[in-house]
């Protein structure tokens, strides 16, 4: 474990443009907030858990908890009912189309191409879906109803098609930091937003740099995204008229502090990367209407 005095004390320093919220954030009333334990003792945490046929005990990884939050968001502001249409970034294996399908929601999953999934190493990893099928493979959702409602297709994250636009709702779970860079992930939060319709919801998680708002890694096949970066991304939403509110408070659970290190436990909230400590962090934008 990684001597840490206080992770939140370094997450508390100047108000950015947008809103703040200085307390534990709740998977209730989400907002753009950091995984922590508290969210995955709560009866939230659980159902989504059941929803998307994942361990359920009190499992303390940050992925569980970026499905949660994703669906929890959507649930809340009303996407994940019939007639929604959603749009889905860097899909994988993710169990969270198939929640949505079940749910009446029609999706369209995108993903890299096959060549270039396997170039960059996602093919042999479980993480790369390149079949339809494989997005429903724990039987969510009744497969004439999947069928239907659920379209796949190869998309770029830096060169989003033109003619996906008028969605309900887009996500993607921890899938922006492998775009290439800090710039290129922040482009495509905000190229995504031109994909919904006005009002929509955009939902994203990804890696967040908790010790550091100046050092980190950029420039890599994962990058890890700092404060000044997601303040200057609020604001910029801002003043184009969308709404994200902001809570970088880290948790003040045992688990909270600790910091998961190579080979990997199951307790993986935080956890070191390189000489940083990331979690995971989750955004929430309405588009303006």
């Amino acid at each position: 474990m990684i001597p840490i005095s206080n992770l939140n004390s370094q997450n508390a320093g100047r108000q950015g443009v947008a809103p703040v919220i200085d307390k534990e954030p709740s998977l209730t009333n989400p907002v753009s907030q950091m995984a922590t334990e508290a969210q995955c003792r709560s009866d939230a945490f659980y159902y989504w858990c059941q929803e998307t046929r994942l361990p359920h005990e009190p499992i303390f990884h940050r992925k569980l908890w970026e499905y949660a939050y994703i669906l929890q968001c959507l649930s809340e502001t009303g996407m994940m009912s019939p007639g929604r249409r959603g749009l889905g970034f860097g899909v994988g294996q993710e169990p969270l189309v198939a929640v949505m399908a079940a749910r009446g929601c029609s999706v369209v999953a995108t993903d890299l191409d096959s060549e270039e999934a396997t170039k960059q190493g996602w093919a042999g990893t479980g993480q790369y879906a390149a079949t339809l099928e494989a997005l429903n493979d724990r039987g969510i959702c009744p497969p004439d109803r999947f069928g239907a409602l659920v379209k796949y297709r190869v998309a770029d994250m830096n060169k989003i098609d033109a003619d996906l636009v008028g969605f309900d709702f887009v996500y993607s779970s921890c899938a922006f930091e492998h775009v290439g860079s800090i710039e290129l992930g922040l482009q495509f939060v905000k190229n995504s937003i031109k994909c919904l319709r006005p009002g929509g919801i955009a939902v994203h998680t990804t890696e967040f740099n908790v010790l550091s708002n100046d050092a980190t890694i950029d420039n890599q096949q994962t990058v890890l995204f700092r404060r000044q970066d997601i303040d200057a991304l609020a604001a910029e939403l801002l003043s184009q008229g969308h709404e994200i509110v902001l809570n970088y408070n880290a948790g003040s659970g045992p688990f909270d502090r600790h910091i998961d290190v190579p080979p990997w436990s199951g307790i993986h909230l935080k956890l070191q990367l390189e000489q940083y400590v990331t979690t995971s962090l989750g955004l929430l934008i309405k588009k303006a209407s």
